[in-house]
């Protein structure tokens, strides 16, 4: 006998995309993440093109993610083209960077996942039972918003940063303002939390795998950084990414998958708390150690906890910015110091590792490669799809509510599927 579980659109993702299972004679035959958008074209487009050019328009693959390929094309650029970067432009880039973390999060916790664990269609319907989360949720993508509005000129592809530095620096009184509204708005995060962590998820999906997140400095936490470091504790340049994140294509799929050492693997805030989380401090800090456990390394669903943890680090890291940015002296915009070179800029998305990958000859790009956090996760997310439909199965549950638990594995992810598409060639045999 055959069972088919199909989700034709998924709901409260961003893109189009859905789920594909075939179960015969209680074994999973097909499990698929389909992604139905066509590719972007975006790294063909980067052909012949300047540095400046291209820091403006591949923003564009994502109206989501817009600070983290405007900050993963800079520091390629740079690194390809040796640009000096100065104190106050690297700390404002940090600034700019955890404003996008804090709005993508809130919006994604609250108004997309958990709505699944509280028995809602959607976080309206949440509002007569918690209207305070619901408000004070919206208030965090608010800031968050306002904070890239503030660094990079526009809520949504905006301009100000760039190569060498910013059009214009926040004043004084923008910046204190962002540190008065990250302190009032930490107790709720704090709090919500707790919310998070105090869900009780299933264990039907659970099986280990490899995570995957850069490696910042000086062993602190962040977002970026030019190394990569893995679960099991191996740690490479980024520069070895091809080498190490095998990509390939699916014929279901205008997006790419990638393997590590044959295997999937995933990226994205649980990678960064199993990798890096034991680097938290402050209230932060005492959360991963509240609820880090070895499901953690086996369970997709605990995403959502570590997307909380993580707007903590953020709203205790912004007031520490403000103080350095307001004591250091605003910069001259920096020149290259070549035309050709070859750069690869890591940055960690909301959704996982970014990665920008450019070469230039007489400062115009010869070569692109860009890979989303979504395409890494793919197959893992197939992987969860399989353990999930054979264990509900087996459970004895019926398609509708296979499909359900199906979806909750996807948005735990996050995915961002606009992002994950690519050009794919066709060879004709």
């Amino acid at each position: 006998m055959k069972k088919i579980i199909e989700v034709k659109h998924l709901a409260r993702v961003e893109g189009d995309g859905g789920i594909y299972v075939e179960i015969e004679n209680d074994q999973v035959k097909k499990v698929q993440m389909n992604i139905f958008e066509g590719p972007r074209l975006i790294e063909a487009l980067a052909i012949g093109k300047l540095p400046e050019e291209v820091i403006s328009f591949t923003p564009r693959i994502c109206a989501i993610c817009t600070v983290s390929h405007k900050n993963v094309a800079i520091r390629s650029i740079e690194r390809a083209l040796k640009y000096k970067e100065d104190k106050k432009t690297y700390f404002a880039r940090e600034l700019m960077h955890l404003g996008e973390i804090i709005e993508s999060h809130s919006l994604h916790v609250f108004a997309l996942a958990l709505p699944d664990y509280l028995g809602y269609p959607n976080v309206i319907a949440m509002v007569d039972k918690y209207e305070d989360v619901v408000k004070q949720a919206l208030n965090l993508k608010k800031f968050g918003n306002k904070i890239m509005q503030i660094l990079n000129g526009k809520y949504i592809h905006g301009e100000n940063a760039t190569a060498g530095g910013f059009g214009k620096f926040p004043t004084k009184t923008e910046l204190l303002e962002i540190k008065k509204e990250a302190e009032e708005l930490l107790p709720f995060s704090i709090a919500a939390t707790d919310i998070v962590g105090g869900l009780e998820l299933p264990d039907y999906l659970e099986e280990e795998t490899v995570f995957i997140c850069c490696n910042p400095t000086d062993n602190k936490f962040g977002f970026w950084g030019d190394e990569l470091i893995f679960s099991n504790g191996k740690v490479i340049s980024s520069k070895k990414y091809k080498e190490n994140l095998v990509e390939r294509t699916v014929p279901h799929s205008f997006a790419k998958r990638s393997l590590y050492k044959g295997k999937p693997f995933t990226v994205g805030a649980l990678a960064r708390l199993n990798c890096i989380g034991d680097r938290l401090k402050k209230e932060a800090g005492k959360k991963y150690k509240k609820y880090k456990n070895p499901r953690w390394l086996k369970n997709p669903l605990f995403n959502n906890l570590a997307q909380t943890i993580e707007m903590i680090y953020c709203l205790e890291r912004i007031p520490e910015l403000v103080d350095i940015l307001l004591k250091l002296p605003t910069p001259e915009f920096e020149k290259p110091a070549k035309k050709k070179g070859r750069g690869v800029g890591t940055v960690e998305a909301p959704r996982g590792l970014l990665v920008h990958d450019y070469s230039f000859e007489d400062g115009y790009v010869t070569n692109a490669n860009i890979i989303t956090p979504t395409a890494y996760n793919l197959d893992d997310i197939e992987k969860y799809f399989k353990n999930s439909a054979f264990n509900l199965n087996k459970a004895g549950k019926n398609t509708d509510e296979i499909a359900f638990e199906l979806e909750k594995i996807v948005r735990a992810y996050d995915p961002c599927i606009s992002c994950a598409t690519h050009l794919v060639k066709v060879v004709k045999k």
